[in-house]
């Protein structure tokens, strides 16, 4: 599986968070109901470390699920920013987790392993998005296309609308 583009999803995302976390405000206000950047940031090290988990279950042989509620779970988001030693601390957290995803996720794991159904159950705001078996692949692309980037976006609308566009480029 090439993992190139899981890569530069996370070089997008860090690249933000490093942007927003050097504009100057300690923690941007995020609009209503949204997260601040360290919820954005330990949200997404809590998703990498349940994939992390279901990859490293695959590759061992063992049955797995994916669920991603607990990264949804504003104490455990909130516990994570304090364990992680706050913004820096989680950017590091997440790079690392995304080395580890890279060479998980890819070389090391046949089409096969890959191919394996995870049943998974992924909510966003209270929405339901999917509640079935997955392969294992769709999970990690799905951080690719789809999680990485939305977070990225979301990190992104924190900063003034000048100062975003400018990142954006």
């Amino acid at each position: 599986m090439d993992t190139i583009p899981l890569r530069d999803a996370y070089r997008a995302l860090l690249d933000a968070a490093a942007t927003v976390a050097g504009s100057g405000e300690p923690s941007p206000l995020p609009p209503a109901g949204e997260w601040n950047a360290d919820q954005i940031l330990a949200h997404v090290a809590i998703v990498n470390a349940a994939t992390i988990a279901a990859v490293s279950a695959v590759a061992s042989g063992t049955n797995t699920t994916y669920d991603n509620r607990m990264a949804l779970d504003t104490w455990t988001i909130e516990r994570l920013i304090a364990l992680a030693g706050g913004n820096a601390g989680l950017r590091d957290r997440i790079r690392l987790q995304a080395d580890a995803l890279c060479a998980l996720g890819g070389p090391m794991l046949s089409d096969a392993e890959l191919d394996t159904p995870v049943p998974t159950r992924l909510l966003s705001k209270d929405t339901v998005l999917v509640d079935q078996p997955m392969p294992l692949r769709d999970l990690i692309k799905g951080l690719a296309e789809a999680e990485l980037p939305g977070h990225t976006r979301q990190l992104l609308a924190l900063l003034p609308s000048g100062a975003a566009a400018e990142a954006a480029t």
